[in-house]
């Protein structure tokens, strides 16, 4: 049986938890309620496992949730002061007339409707009390002689006239006096047309809405849409399950047409469909009416809980109706938001999404990584060879007579960019092997776009002309000697593509008299690819092209030159700027946010709540090592000059191996790169070592890129050898850090009991982006506050990291080991331990000798898995898992039992007493926060 749920008050907000919380979400929702009542910004690390989710949702929801009933109890008062006598001069007598035919105890606008309960006792029943008059819809009689009433002057207020009625009366009421007093049927008084204070029932509706929208909307974004997945089913469980929602994705993931399913490219399929450019048109967005309103998709439909993607594919294939364009229009009345957090950081997709974040909430779950993305966002590479297409599909337009006076300025700037690129090939020097490159910073490209006509003043002018050519337009021409309306032809969706983005970059460059211009580097660059080029036909004396049928034409590897300027963006504050000056509260959560130092002076936006929560987890239910040699005893140090030798690829094979044999089903080994994954590997196959490691598990690699399916496919396989083992003991999976495993990806119980992490994953600092950044870090490190270059790039190392550990230890009750392969976490722990998540760092431990952390490991191993076989299952955890005993153990600090367990009676009462409690005030701790050991918060009252 489920936990009842239970109610918080946090902050003045009544929080409806589905369960009993733990220390670490009562920590978490009282520093989110704070920052949206101060509408500041929150940095939040919570480990994963913790109940973030849930967290997050529950109390931005209940305190979205306040805000409408504060505002519904705001008009009410307001109304119940009284509405305004008539003031028309026509109406002398208006006062006393309505007094005369109603009680003033009556009022419409000022009399309280009584609140009733259903009672057995006659005398408090309401059929019992004496009779009160009461507001009736008005009956058909009423409705059918409502043109009547209106020539007559009359308005029934609680009936909404039709749109052409009503402007058919105001066009009289115009022309004609009044000479009717407005006198409601039920008693109540309706002031005239001509007065001031009249408004119709459509005004109504307009005050109605314009008053939802001052409550702001939710924006959740998480990283990838199978974490929307989770937090969908996060809100099922929910009370506010009911809320009006919407994701938004891709059409990949929702279009519902057969034949754009099919395309290679359905965003450019989808669109030929709208525009109907081959006689077709999509019958399938011409039926999105069907299933865009809140209320029509959860009483007709059948989402009245959270839905996923899927729920709403399923419903547009039902109903032949675009689910893409279902979810866009559903945006309008959600409170709440869900998706992928680059549409929310990327101008060109908010644009192209139209989502506006003025005064909203923005949540950014998994937000560990977000100030690469934001660089990113702002960043943009143009290839040389689509700058030339561009040139002459300008050309043609201009050639053929097209929008002439729009085209040209876009083709001249097309073609002086051409013209600097071909005459800077000159400047670039070599950088590494069969690459050069010349950097100009972002004020140099300024001065030079300026000697090339292209100031702030011109791209005003060329933003202009690109809208208009985007705009559809239609022409009456002669076609076959007729005259036809024929609509006139636009630009190609990949030259829209080019210009927009090349515009979105050039507009920072010069925002505000080029204030961002010192946060980029320009850089042209050359380098050489292989591709496949197939050999041209040629033909035969006659001049005929034939080739047999058994023979295919033949396709030759071809290196070929790669020319590219690109706009590098080294400060994320460039575009999460516009975030944080227009929103009301910024909410960046992750279970990795750790070294958190960095986060306020990259992204240019204070964080004045921060927290740091402690893990939920008993201390026996994880193991934590530190390994500086392997089986033979040599020192493993996982530097690039150690990891190319074979004793350290031997070692590591070896340590590995021994894992495999303390610990069961499954085991997780991240590397820190797709280079040194595949030297092992054949180091191990050579060795034999790799097929050692086969008898004992499934050893399964991560792939360097690949299509989606064939992933999901790979680790199918993975949870398949764990779950059906046969002759095996579960299964071994090598990846990368930063890779798709080691992202977001959910490894509960069997499917992680250990992670291995081989070496520190620096970036690569070699990499022309990484050695420009920490460059542009250590030139304004004092001005702006930024990290030091080093220390940035100690950071990214340590997110990787710490992002890579995650993926042990998923809930509460589960249990797993963390095995950290370097000798320089034990050899320098004040540098190389300090960077590490707040619950790792607590719990790390050095081991001396490889033979003792395995025997303490195995040791870890045997426990737990007894402690699995005696006690299978005797509760359940809020996600459904199996709780053990070592779960019952205290947490770290934080109280002891099952936080989502049914609430026995002394804790009901408990829970109950809070409800009582005195709101807190700005500077005093919630009663119900007390006792928080473990959860540390900066800029809030937790300490």
């Amino acid at each position: 049986m489920a936990a009842p749920p239970v109610e918080y008050t946090i902050g003045g907000v009544k929080i409806q938890f589905p369960c009993k919380a733990y220390p670490s979400q009562l920590a978490m929702m009282n520093s989110i309620v704070r920052g949206l009542n101060h509408s500041q910004h929150c940095l939040l690390e919570s480990p994963t496992g913790s109940g973030k989710s849930l967290a997050l949702l529950c109390s931005a929801l209940a305190w979205q949730q306040a805000q409408y009933g504060r505002r519904k109890t705001q008009a009410v008062s307001k109304e119940s002061e009284g509405a305004t006598p008539c003031q028309c001069k026509l109406h002398p007598d208006f006062a006393s007339l309505s007094d005369t035919l109603v009680p003033k105890t009556e009022s419409f606008v000022s009399a309280p409707l009584p609140q009733t309960s259903v009672s057995p006792d006659p005398e408090k029943d309401d059929d019992f009390q004496p009779d009160r008059k009461r507001l009736r819809t008005p009956s058909s009689d009423q409705k059918s002689s409502k043109r009547k009433c209106m020539n007559r002057g009359i308005v029934f207020i609680d009936d909404d006239p039709d749109e052409e009625d009503l402007t058919q009366v105001n066009r009289r009421w115009t022309m004609e006096s009044c000479t009717t007093h407005g006198i409601l049927l039920s008693g109540s008084r309706v002031p005239c047309l001509l007065c001031p204070c009249s408004g119709s029932s459509a005004d109504v509706k307009q005050k109605e809405k314009e008053a939802k929208k001052k409550v702001p909307k939710i924006f959740f974004g998480t990283r990838t849409h199978k974490q929307i997945a989770q937090i969908a089913h996060e809100l099922k469980r929910t009370l506010y399950s009911g809320v009006p929602m919407t994701i938004l994705s891709s059409r990949d993931h929702t279009c519902v047409h057969p034949e754009v399913q099919r395309h290679s490219n359905r965003n450019e399929r989808c669109k030929e469909l709208l525009e109907s450019k081959d006689g077709k048109s999509c019958s399938y967005y011409h039926s999105v009416h069907r299933m865009r309103d809140q209320a029509v998709l959860q009483g007709v439909h059948g989402l009245n809980q959270a839905w996923d993607v899927e729920d709403l594919v399923r419903v547009g294939k039902r109903i032949r109706a675009c689910s893409y364009y279902a979810a866009r229009e559903l945006m309008q009345d959600a409170r709440i938001v869900f998706c992928p957090y680059n549409y929310l950081l990327d101008p060109l997709i908010r644009e192209s999404m139209e989502i506006n974040l003025a005064g909203q909430i923005v949540v950014l779950d998994e937000a560990h990584n977000i100030e690469d993305c934001a660089r990113e966002t702002a960043s943009y590479t143009l290839d040389n060879n689509l700058l030339k297409m561009a040139k002459d599909e300008l050309d043609g337009m201009v050639s053929h007579n097209i929008r002439q006076s729009e085209h040209m300025p876009l083709r001249n700037f097309c073609a002086s960019l051409g013209n600097w690129i071909h005459e800077s090939k000159s400047l670039m020097s070599e950088r590494g092997f069969e690459t050069s490159c010349k950097v100009w910073t972002g004020k140099e490209v300024v001065g030079i776009f300026h000697g090339l006509g292209i100031t702030a003043a011109t791209f005003g002018m060329l933003q202009k002309n690109l809208a208009a050519v985007l705009d559809k337009e239609e022409r009456v021409g002669l076609v076959n000697g007729r005259e036809e309306t024929v609509t006139v032809p636009t630009i190609s969706a990949v030259l829209i593509s080019v210009l927009k983005s090349l515009f979105m970059v050039l507009d920072y460059l010069f925002r505000e008299h080029s204030r961002f211009a010192e946060d980029y580097r320009v850089v042209l660059q050359e380098s050489f690819t292989w591709t496949n080029q197939v050999e041209p036909d040629v033909p035969d004396n006659h001049g005929f092209f034939a080739r047999p049928r058994a023979r295919r034409r033949q396709s030759a590897r071809v290196k070929a030159a790669v020319l590219t300027l690109n706009f590098w963006c080294l400060n994320p504050a460039v575009s999460f700027l516009d975030l944080g000056q227009s929103v009301r509260t910024i909410v960046l959560t992750s279970g990795t946010l750790s070294p958190m130092g960095s986060f306020s002076s990259e992204l240019g936006v204070k964080f004045a709540i921060q927290l740091e929560a402690s893990h939920v987890i008993a201390k026996s239910q994880v193991w934590v090592g530190t390994i500086g040699s392997g089986p033979q005893g040599k020192k493993l140090l996982a530097t690039f000059q150690h990891t190319e030798t074979f004793t350290f690829q031997d070692e590591v094979g070896g340590l590995l191996l021994n894992v495999c044999h303390a610990v069961s089903k499954g085991v997780l080994c991240f590397l820190a790169s797709y280079k040194m994954l595949e030297k092992l590997r054949d180091r191990w196959i050579n060795t034999g070592l790799w097929e050692k490691m086969e008898e004992r598990k499934t050893v399964i690699t991560e792939p360097r890129g690949g299509a989606k399916g064939d992933f999901d496919e790979l680790l199918q396989r993975y949870y398949d050898a764990i779950q059906h083992p046969g002759e095996r003991d579960g299964a071994l999976l090598i990846a990368v850090c930063r890779g798709k495993v080691s992202e977001g990806l959910d490894f509960t119980d069997d499917n992680a009991r250990a992670v291995v992490t081989i070496g520190i994953p620096f970036p690569n600092i070699k990499g022309h982006q990484v050695e420009l950044k920490m460059k542009y870090n250590d030139q304004h490190c004092k001005s702006r506050g930024l990290l030091p270059g080093n220390r940035w790039y100690e950071i990214q190392a340590y997110r990787a990291l710490n992002q890579a550990l995650g993926r042990c230890i998923r809930h509460k009750n589960d249990w797993g080991a963390l095995i950290l392969v370097d000798d320089r976490f034990r050899n320098n722990p004040n540098k190389y331990i300090t960077g590490l998540s707040k619950w790792v760092r607590q719990l790390v431990r050095h081991h001396d000798t490889f033979n003792g952390a395995m025997q303490s490991l195995a040791a870890f191993s045997h426990f737990q898995q007894g402690a699995e076989a005696t006690h299978g299952s005797v509760l359940q955890s809020p996600s459904g898992f199996k709780q053990h005993p070592a779960s019952q153990q205290s947490p770290l600090g934080l109280g002891d039992g099952p936080a989502c367990a049914p609430l026995s009676a002394s804790a009901k009462h408990e829970d109950r007493s809070h409800k009582n409690t005195k709101p807190p005030q700005s500077s005093t701790v919630d009663p119900i926060m007390s006792g928080m050991a473990g959860a540390s918060v900066r800029g809030g009252e937790l300490h």
